[in-house]
C-alpha cells in the first residue's frame, strides 16, 4: 500500500494554503490528505486562479491515491473567514488542532507521516499555548525525551547536537550524554528511514580548527573525542571531530550520509546557502515521521501567486520516501 501522508494547513493567512494548492498540481506516489477547512482552499484557489478539485473526505476510508490537481481534505473548521496577510488569533486554535489531529493520527497508525507548512509562533502564543515550535509540539505530544533537528537538501544533510541556544550557552550544553543521545537517534533514523545500511557521519568540532590540539579549546579533547570513541564501539562510522570550515566540501560530502554540527549556525548557514527554498526540515527521534518546509509564513506573499512551493514538494517527497522505507522494515 502506498503511504498515507497528512499535510497540515499552516498559518491560514500565510502562504501555507498557496503552496499546498500549487504543489498538489503535481503527481505524488501516495495518498495525500490535507487537514483543514475545505472552504479556505476553495477561496484561495479562486484567488490564485488555480483549477483545483477540493474533495472533502469525512472518513479516511474515502481517501484515494493522489491525483494531480486534486486536494483531498479532512475537514476542520476555521473560526473566522481568512484575509490573506492578516493574522487572526481566533483562528489559532484551528492551527493547533490540525497539528494535534495529524500527530495523534500518526501515533494511532492512521497516517504514515505528517508534513507541516509554516505556522506563525507569535499568534499561537497569544492563545496562551506557549507554542515554541512544531518540533517541541510533536515532542510533547509523542512524549519523546530527545529529538534531533535535521535539514536536508540535494547536496547534503545536516543534523544538530544543539539547536536554538545563545552562543555563550553552547559549550556547556555539549555533554557526553547529549552527543550520545543525538548521534544514536541520527544513526537509527538514517538506517530505518533513509535506507542507509551503514551510515557514514561527519562530525564537526566545536572550536575553530576543531580545537587545534587544545590550543583553541579543549572540548574536542575532553568531551567530543572520547564520546565518539564510545559510540564507535557500538559500530557507528563516525569521522571527526573535523574543522567545520573545511568539511563542507563536495569531496567530503559526497562520501557521507550526514554532517553532525555542534550548533545551529555552524551547519545550517552552509546548507541554506546551497539549497534554501528547496530544503526540508526533518525531526528525528520521534516515533512518527515529520517533515517541514525550510521557510516562514511570508504573509506579504499570501494570495499573490508568488510563493515558491519547492520546499513543500521536497518535504512531501522526503515524507513519502521515509514512510516507504519504514514500511519495508516492518
Amino acid at each position: 500500500m502506498s503511504p498515507r501522508i497528512a499535510i497540515t494547513s499552516g498559518e491560514p493567512a500565510g502562504i501555507g494554503p498557496d503552496i499546498i494548492l500549487s504543489a498538489l498540481q503535481d503527481d505524488f506516489a501516495a495518498q495525500l490528505v490535507v487537514i483543514g477547512d475545505p472552504e479556505l482552499f476553495r477561496q484561495r484557489a479562486a484567488q490564485l486562479g488555480l483549477t483545483v478539485d477540493v474533495k472533502v473526505c469525512n472518513n479516511l476510508a474515502d481517501l484515494q491515491e493522489h491525483q494531480a490537481g486534486q486536494v483531498q481534505v479532512l475537514p476542520t473548521a476555521l473560526a473566522n473567514t481568512v484575509t490573506c496577510g492578516q493574522l487572526d488569533v481566533a483562528n489559532a486554535p484551528y492551527v493547533l488542532e490540525t497539528l494535534r489531529i495529524t500527530g495523534q493520527g500518526c501515533l494511532d497508525g492512521d497516517f504514515d507521516a505528517v508534513v507541516t507548512p509554516p505556522v506563525h509562533k507569535g499568534v499561537l502564543c497569544e492563545t496562551g499555548a506557549h507554542f515554541s515550535g512544531h518540533t517541541e509540539f510533536f515532542q510533547t505530544l509523542c512524549n519523546s525525551p530527545q529529538v534531533v533537528m535535521m535539514l536536508a537538501s540535494q547536496a547534503m544533510r545536516v543534523a544538530l547536537v544543539t539547536t536554538h541556544l545563545p552562543l555563550k550557552d553552547i559549550p556547556a550544553a555539549i555533554t557526553p550524554d547529549t552527543i550520545k543521545t543525538v548521534t544514536r537517534a541520527l544513526h537509527h533514523d538514517l538506517k530505518t528511514r533513509f535506507g542507509c545500511d551503514e551510515p557514514r557521519i561527519l562530525v564537526c568540532g566545536l572550536n575553530p580548527h576543531a580545537g587545534e590540539d587544545g590550543h583553541l579549546g579543549r572540548e574536542e579533547i575532553e568531551v567530543i573525542n572520547p564520546t565518539l570513541d564510545e559510540l564507535r564501539q557500538e559500530g557507528m562510522n563516525l569521522i571527526g571531530p573535523l574543522p567545520a570550515d573545511t568539511l563542507f566540501q563536495n569531496k567530503y560530502l559526497q562520501q557521507a550520509d550526514c554532517v553532525l554540527a555542534m550548533y545551529h549556525d555552524q551547519g545550517l548557514p552552509v546548507l541554506k546557502y546551497s539549497g534554501f527554498g528547496n530544503a526540508v526540515n526533518i525531526t528525528l527521534g520521534l516515533p512518527i515521521i515529520r517533515t517541514s518546509v525550510d521557510h516562514g509564513t511570508a504573509l506579504d506573499l499570501a494570495g499573490t501567486g508568488q510563493a515558491s512551493n519547492g520546499s513543500l514538494k521536497v518535504a512531501i517527497e522526503n515524507a513519502i520516501t521515509m514512510a516507504t522505507n519504514a514500511q519495508k522494515r516492518h
